[in-house]
């Protein structure tokens, strides 16, 4: 059943229903974050399409975007969900807040979230989670610290306020996750080097992704493949279906740098991969969320000032890591970021869940120091 508007004292809360109360949701992070120069702006036309009735996740799951207006001008917006493939992993019923934004005031926020989990409650839910933007693969987590510098590529960032009004509303944090810095300008620890020549003796391949035609496309599959089993188990996953997976790997594919992102073979099959990017957000600032013809040379211009990268992910399939497969395709990462004529000169790891052990030790010994944290949090449902 849609939520129905409601006023509290003088703020209305308003579901999403109309073009024009689109453009409202879509205008509000303008007015957020004026002034503000490590925001990103995200494109405008990809979160409109996610809010829009041909969304894949309408398969699965049920939305309802809100926002919040006081005396007719915008101050905040959230989209409540239920993504059902969440709940049949997890065996309850814990439905899901994303897209927030919202001046810095607790009654607005009060306001938009208490509408948001009495849609929810109407739904069955006992439990919310949030931030996430639908699932976890769209988009998760408040930065809650390291503020100082601006996010990299397919990374959050939100005033400092936002956790703080989380917080004093009674949600608890459930999750912590980190990013790492890595200087590219020293050497790795010789364990790394040695690592690879171990794994070649193994009978273990390596080269870069593909980029083009059949083989990217091939590349992207295998991929798919490797995380689905690898990272079926990450803290609030869902899984995506191969089409999925597909459609955002294309929306990628222009933005590689093959050196960033070397391929782990054993026996002609796909065992492991390091995925890195450049950082396209020292560019992406520039254009404000619109790719048109003067967004286009924006792009373009900027794109030569670009000088880190972003480790988005890497995996090995379990029984490659005696074969140090792991250790290996870090070294050919990180020796691809330095490589002659190369632009970069650091690194940002992550993000990484703070219950990933395995992963957290490894980027340690790498020499990978916390840089930012991130934040998921939770609250129960009460009956009302």
């Amino acid at each position: 059943m849609a939520i129905s508007a409601s006023r509290t004292g003088a703020i209305e809360i308003r579901p999403v229903s109309s073009p024009q109360e689109q453009e409202l949701f879509l205008d509000l992070p303008q007015q957020i974050y004026a002034g503000d120069p490590n925001w990103v702006p995200p494109f405008r036309s990809s979160l409109a399409k996610q809010l829009s009735a041909e969304n894949p996740f309408l398969e699965y799951g049920q939305m309802q975007p809100l926002i919040a207006l006081r005396q007719e001008q915008v101050v905040g917006r959230v989209v409540a969900a239920v993504n059902q493939r969440l709940i049949e992993r997890e065996g309850q019923p814990v439905g899901l807040v994303g897209f927030f934004e919202c001046l810095n005031d607790l009654t607005v926020a009060e306001s938009l979230l208490a509408a948001a989990c009495d849609w929810l409650r109407e739904q069955g839910m006992t439990r919310v989670r949030g931030p996430i933007d639908l699932s976890t693969h769209n988009g998760c987590l408040f930065l809650v610290e390291g503020f100082e510098t601006a996010p990299m590529i397919l990374m959050p960032y939100n005033p400092p306020y936002y956790p703080q009004l989380f917080e004093q509303m009674g949600w608890q944090k459930v999750q912590d996750a980190y990013s790492y810095d890595f200087p590219l300008d020293g050497a790795l620890p010789p364990e790394f080097e040695k690592g690879y020549r171990i794994a070649c003796k193994s009978g273990v391949t390596f080269r870069p992704v593909h980029t083009k035609g059949a083989e990217f496309e091939a590349d992207a599959r295998n991929i798919y493949r490797l995380t689905s089993q690898m990272f079926a188990n990450n803290y609030s996953a869902t899984p995506r279906t191969e089409e999925e997976f597909l459609a955002e790997a294309h929306d990628l594919q222009s933005l590689i740098d093959p050196d960033l992102f070397p391929i782990a073979e054993h026996n002609g099959e796909m065992v492991g991969y390091w995925m890195g990017l450049p950082d396209y957000n020292i560019a992406l600032k520039h254009i404000n969320g619109k790719l048109d013809w003067l967004g286009t040379l924006k792009f373009l211009w900027y794109r030569r000032q670009i000088n880190q990268g972003r480790a988005v992910l890497f995996c090995s399939l379990p029984e490659y890591r005696r074969k140090m497969v792991p250790l290996a395709l870090i070294y050919l990462g990180m020796q691809g970021g330095i490589k002659k004529g190369k632009p970069y000169r650091r690194a940002e790891l992550g993000h990484v869940f703070e219950s990933n052990s395995a992963s957290r030790r490894l980027i340690e010994a790498v020499g990978g120091q916390i840089c930012k944290t991130y934040r998921m949090y939770e609250k129960r449902l009460e009956n009302s």
